[in-house]
């Protein structure tokens, strides 16, 4: 294997003549000896990638179904990489497919095999995808379940030494407990409530381990839209503390699933307060010999906290499909709110004082800061009328006020995008009426390059498409469509839905009644579910986030079922966005849901050897317009 490039370059010659030359022999001669089918539409995407790698411009790269556009921007981005000797960032839409990526049946792996390339390729995962040691302690104290104990007992030597560490293995990740539920899962995780730089586990942490591992990458770093995202916002303040920002030195990025970029960033900006988190705070800061006029400020602290939570639970309405509530500003909302933002100033002015006398840890002393600070700067956000746009969760007996100024593209255009290096935009759907100017004007781009290239595939001979319609009402109609469509395809589906409660309702109805395998995702960490459902042929894997980016070529998937239409929710975030525009339904829902619609379709015609059914389940009083709208967009011809 060869970690040099695959191409002689003269001094004389030119890096991106010789890549364009070398490009070319692939696609012509190496791949097609390889078996790979030769597509015009993979060339011409080819060709127009290296302009802006050569330009080191934004572009959005429009490539349908069996285009083959992994392949091409993967080649782009591990030769740029070695032309710069910086790694290459790929950032997926979210967590759930940074996996697919690297699976062994993946691109990647493809091309080492073909290329005789090795190529160094390291994932960066969010937090909240590694365990936690000082959390599994506090669990393992409190559970002593098997699942629990055998974690404990599966951790390196090194993690429980004394003295220095002599050698160190990654470990800790989600992937390696794929038979933990996401509900268990999330008592050892990542805490926010903690402090990584103060932790005294820090430099045994399987988090922090990793970190420096994929930091050392030469060639490609994978992570999601929010990590990279993340990476953006907090670079900065990292540096401030003496940290390293989350990604290093980059050469490129492609954003895979680029239509998704948008929502990462809006989460990236968010301020989140939960209640536990200032009970979890103050609670350890009393455990300190603090003075007793700090104490009834705690005291106070914790009352205010839970009256201005119970108020807001009181004044938030739940939308239908979405886990995040309205919040009407009552006058009793912004009178604890008040109280509480001014009990916490006052404590934190009493912290100076009890800094100054050392009597409590530093550690927790440094968590609590930190903490109070972000709170009281949410508390005051939450005051002001900002353009921005505000909900509350409860989840699990949690209870969250969320923040999102709405200065997205401002911030886009300054941070990311005045930064000279190739941006790169993939996915199947990213024009809006063959128009690029939407979602360049909602990320923050002023120039770009562009194209669009359709699907090589015959969905003619290939699919066919069926839109059944159900009364609104008949639920168990719609339940037993699906058992009855199950049996035709002998399981070989993928059933995609909208939110929790259907989910919830489909397992109750499949569970025990179908001969197949049949996988819901929360049940295991995803990964291992489509692994589970690509290796097993009569498999059915159930999700509710997979309707992007899943690639299950072969029998496994002949049948994709689509619950109902996947119409954006009436939260906050998409109630924000339809006030910002003439008309809601035509300019926010309607073309969200057609874009997710085709995202979901795409599930199924994976190679030019596929074939199969989808089944989208409407409702009988569908809008006339609508049907039409949505039958234009499909990549063949429905019956209904």
């Amino acid at each position: 294997m060869q970690k040099r490039m695959p191409f002689e370059i003269a001094k004389t010659e030119s890096f991106y003549d010789k890549l364009g030359e070398w490009i070319g022999d692939l696609f012509y001669d190496i791949l097609p000896d390889a078996g790979f089918e030769l597509r015009d539409e993979q060339i011409y995407m080819a060709f127009q990638l290296e302009n802006a790698y050569k330009d080191k411009k934004v572009m959005f790269a429009e490539a349908g179904v069996g285009t083959g556009k992994t392949i091409v921007y993967l080649l782009y981005a591990i030769m740029y990489a070695r032309y710069t000797n910086r790694p290459a960032v790929i950032a997926c839409a979210d967590e759930t497919l940074i996996e697919q990526l690297v699976k062994k049946e993946g691109d990647i792996a493809k091309l080492e095999k073909i290329l005789g390339l090795d190529i160094d390729v390291r994932l960066a995962k969010s937090r909240d995808q590694y365990l936690c040691l000082k959390k599994l302690d506090t669990t393992r104290n409190n559970d002593f379940s098997d699942e629990i104990s055998d974690i404990y007992e599966s951790l390196p030597d090194f993690v429980h030494a004394v003295g220095s560490m002599q050698t160190f293995e990654k470990y800790g990740d989600r992937r390696d407990y794929p038979s933990l539920s996401d509900e268990k899962w999330n008592e050892i995780n990542w805490d926010a409530v903690q402090d990584c730089f103060a932790c005294e586990k820090r430099h045994r942490c399987g988090l922090t381990l990793h970190r420096d591992y994929y930091r050392h990458s030469e060639d490609l770093i994978i992570c999601s839209h929010d990590f990279y995202m993340e990476h953006i916002w907090t670079k900065e303040s990292r540096k401030r503390e003496g940290q390293l920002p989350l990604l290093p030195e980059h050469s490129s990025v492609v954003f895979d699933e680029g239509h998704l970029l948008e929502y990462a960033a809006q989460k990236a900006l968010s301020y989140r307060f939960t209640d536990y988190t200032l009970e979890t705070l103050l609670t350890r800061l009393m455990e300190n010999e603090v003075r007793e006029k700090t104490l009834y400020t705690i005291d106070e602290a914790l009352l205010d906290n839970d009256a201005f939570f119970d108020a807001i639970s009181q004044f938030s309405s739940l939308s239908q499909g979405s886990d995040k509530q309205m919040i009407t500003k009552h006058p009793l909302v912004l009178k604890t709110c008040r109280k509480l933002l001014s009990t916490l100033q006052v404590l934190e002015e009493e912290l100076v004082f009890e800094s100054e006398l050392y009597v409590i840890n530093e550690y927790d002393l440094k968590i609590v800061e930190e903490y109070l600070e972000q709170i009281t700067h949410s508390l005051s956000l939450f005051l002001k009328e900002l353009n921005g746009i505000t909900w509350f969760e409860e989840k699990g007996g949690e209870r969250t006020l969320v923040i999102m100024p709405r200065m997205v593209e401002e911030v886009m255009r300054e941070e990311v995008f005045t930064q000279k290096k190739p941006f790169i935009f993939s996915s199947a759907t990213l024009a809006n009426q063959k128009s690029f100017d939407y979602i360049a004007a909602s990320i923050g781009v002023d120039d770009y390059l562009f194209f669009s290239v359709t699907s090589p595939f015959d969905y003619d001979d290939k699919m066919e498409l069926y839109i059944p319609k159900f009364n609104k009402e008949d639920i168990e109609g719609k339940l037993d469509y699906i058992l009855a469509e199950l049996h035709k395809s002998e399981g070989r589906a993928l059933i995609l839905l909208n939110n929790k409660d259907e989910l919830a309702r489909l397992k109750k109805k499949l569970s025990g009644v179908i001969p197949y395998p049949i996988y819901f995702e929360g049940d295991e960490e995803i990964s291992t579910l489509v692994s589970k459902f690509q290796n097993e042929e009569h498999a059915i894997l159930c999700s509710l986030h997979l309707w992007e980016g899943l690639d299950i070529p072969g029998r496994s998937l002949e049948n994709v079922m689509i619950f109902s239409l996947p119409f954006p929710p009436n939260d906050p975030v998409f109630t924000a966005k339809r006030a910002g525009v003439d008309n809601p339904f035509t300019e926010v829902d309607l073309p969200y849901m057609l874009l997710r619609l085709r995202q979901g379709v795409g599930r199924l015609i994976r190679s030019e050897k596929d074939q199969g059914t989808v089944h989208i389940l409407v409702e009988e009083d569908i809008d006339a317009d609508v049907l039409q709208m949505i039958k234009e967009v499909l990549p063949t011809q429905a019956k209904e």
